[in-house]
């Protein structure tokens, strides 16, 4: 499996890693961190899922689509959490929930890729 095919997946991944860092490092800054306990969990781990599945793609692992079918997975719930804290006001997690839903979107592409 060439990494070159899936480009586009694994330059999504990243974007959404450096988002989702981004937003768990906001979330902290904020008055009620303990509100923002869910999100700032979900940050974390979509950022790592992203790191792991543009890592395996890169290197033409043949696990990147199975990989991928969690990352999509862990984006929109992340994107979920973040989405509640956007209609608060919170611009960094409706940056995140954004790249999420676009990283969700190209990892399901990959995922069903032949």
């Amino acid at each position: 499996m060439s990494h070159a095919k899936f480009q586009d997946c694994i330059q999504a991944c990243v974007a959404c890693a450096v988002a989702c860092s981004h937003c768990a490092t906001e979330c902290l800054k904020e008055e009620d961190v303990k509100m923002l306990a869910k999100c700032i969990q979900l940050d974390l781990e979509c950022a790592a899922i992203c790191r792991s599945a543009a890592e395996l793609m890169s290197l033409g692992s043949g696990l990147s689509q199975e990989l991928c079918r969690l990352c999509t997975r862990i984006c929109n719930e992340c994107a979920q959490e973040c989405e509640k804290h956007a209609a608060m006001g919170m611009e960094h997690c409706k940056e995140c929930a954004e790249m999420c839903r676009k990283c969700a979107a190209a990892c399901e592409q990959m995922a069903t890729a032949a």
